[in-house]
C-alpha cells in the first residue's frame, strides 16, 4: 500500500488509526471545518460504519466568535456531520476575549468547552485532528521556549485531560502520525469542502512563523518526520527517567506525603542521585508543598545548582514552598505567608547587627 504524502487515507490504515477505541462509550469530535478536523470526520464515520457495535460519535464545533465566517463554517460542519450520520453541536467562546495572549487563552477556552461537552453526553474520549505537522511545530516551539525533555517529547497520542468537569477525560490524538498532506488528499478525494483559517498564517503568531520556516528546515534535513522522530526518542527516554524518578522517591521519601509535614531527603543521598533525576524529585516536592502553581523550570533549575553544590546552610522560597538545607538534611515544606516571612527576616537581621 502506498503511503506517499499526496496519497488519501483509505482502507485498513484508515481502521487502524482508531484502534483501541471500538469499545469506547462514546467519541466527541473536535470538527473546526478545517481540512484536518474535516478529515478526521471523514475517517472516524467511515471506521465506525465497519463495526458491528460502533461508539456513539458526536461532531462539536467551538465558535470562539473571533472571526465573522465562524459561524458559516461551524454550519457547514453541521451540514456535512447530517450527511454521514453524526450528530452535530456548535458551543461559542462567550465572555470578553483578552487582548494580549489570546491564541492561549482560546486553545483553553476550546479544551474547556469540549470537557464540557464530553461530560454533558457522559463519553470519555475527546478526539482532535493534530498532525504529524502539528507534533513537528510543537516540538520547534518549545525548543524555542526553552522546553525541557518532557516539553521536547511533544503531543502524545493518548492523554488524561483534567478539567473542572472532573477526571476520567481523555484527549485522543489518532492522526498524529499522518502528514497534514494526506489529511488534504483524504478530503479532496471524498470531494468535500473545507474551511481555511486566514490566523493559520498570521505572523503576529509564533506558531505561524515556525510553519513558515518547515520547507526551509526540511531542506536542511530537518523535516517533519525528523522532528516527530526526535519527540518519540524523548518520550523513551521521559519514560526512564520517570522511572528512576519514582525508585528514587520511594528510597528517599516514600508516599505519601502529608501537606503539614516537611518532605525530607538525606542530604548526601540526594547529592547521589543523577542530576536530572534529582531535579525532578525537588520540583516534585515543591509542586506538592508549595501553592503558587506551576515550579518554572529556570527558576528549579537554579536552585537545584545552589541546592548541589553549596557547603553552607541554604534558605530559599520557590512557588509558595520553603526549601531549608544543611550538609544533613533537604527539607521542603509550604512556606510562611510572606508578611510573616519578610517580619521574621527583619527581626533576624536586628539581632545580627
Amino acid at each position: 500500500m502506498s503511503t506517499a504524502d499526496d496519497e488519501p487515507v483509505r482502507g485498513e490504515e484508515a481502521n487502524a488509526l482508531f484502534r483501541g477505541l471500538e469499545r469506547s462509550s462514546g467519541l466527541l469530535l473536535a470538527v473546526s471545518g478545517g481540512p484536518d478536523s474535516t478529515a478526521l470526520l471523514l475517517l472516524a464515520a467511515r471506521w465506525a460504519e465497519t463495526l458491528k457495535k460502533p461508539p456513539r460519535l458526536l461532531v462539536v464545533t467551538v465558535d470562539h466568535g473571533l472571526r465573522r465566517e465562524a459561524a458559516r463554517e461551524a454550519a457547514d460542519v453541521k451540514r456535512l456531520a447530517r450527511r454521514l450520520g453524526v450528530p452535530h453541536r456548535t458551543v461559542r467562546w462567550q465572555g470578553k476575549k483578552p487582548r494580549s495572549g489570546l491564541q492561549e487563552a482560546a486553545r483553553a477556552a476550546r479544551y474547556r468547552l469540549l470537557a464540557q461537552e464530553a461530560a454533558r453526553i457522559n463519553v470519555a474520549h475527546i478526539l482532535t485532528a493534530h498532525t504529524l505537522d502539528d507534533q513537528a511545530e510543537t516540538v520547534l516551539f518549545r525548543l524555542a521556549r526553552g522546553s525541557g525533555l518532557i516539553g521536547l517529547a511533544g503531543m502524545a497520542r493518548a492523554t488524561p485531560l483534567h478539567s473542572e468537569e472532573g477526571t476520567g477525560l481523555f484527549l485522543v490524538r489518532p492522526l498524529l502520525h499522518v502528514p497534514k498532506s494526506r489529511l488534504v488528499a483524504t478530503v479532496k478525494a471524498a470531494r468535500v469542502g473545507f474551511s481555511d483559517d486566514p490566523t493559520n498564517r498570521d505572523p503576529h503568531y509564533m506558531r505561524p512563523r515556525l510553519r513558515a520556516l518547515m520547507p526551509a528546515l526540511a531542506r536542511e534535513g530537518l523535516n517533519a518526520r525528523g522532528l516527530a522522530r526526535l519527540a518519540a526518542r524523548m518520550r523513551r527516554a521521559e519514560a526512564t527517567i520517570a522511572f528512576a524518578v519514582d525508585a528514587a522517591r520511594t528510597a528517599l521519601a516514600p508516599l505519601p506525603w502529608r501537606q503539614d509535614e516537611p518532605i525530607a531527603f538525606d542530604a548526601a543521598r540526594f547529592a547521589d542521585l543523577p542530576a536530572e533525576v534529582g531535579l525532578r524529585l525537588l520540583g516534585e516536592a515543591i509542586a506538592h508543598a508549595g501553592d503558587e502553581g506551576p515550579v518554572e523550570l529556570a527558576k528549579l533549575e537554579a536552585l537545584f545548582e545552589a541546592v548541589r553544590y553549596t557547603q553552607a546552610r541554604l534558605r530559599r522560597t520557590l512557588a509558595g514552598a520553603l526549601v531549608t538545607f544543611d550538609t544533613a538534611r533537604l527539607a521542603v515544606e509550604r512556606a510562611p505567608p510572606r508578611r510573616a516571612l519578610a517580619m521574621r527576616t527583619i527581626r533576624k537581621s536586628r539581632f545580627t547587627k
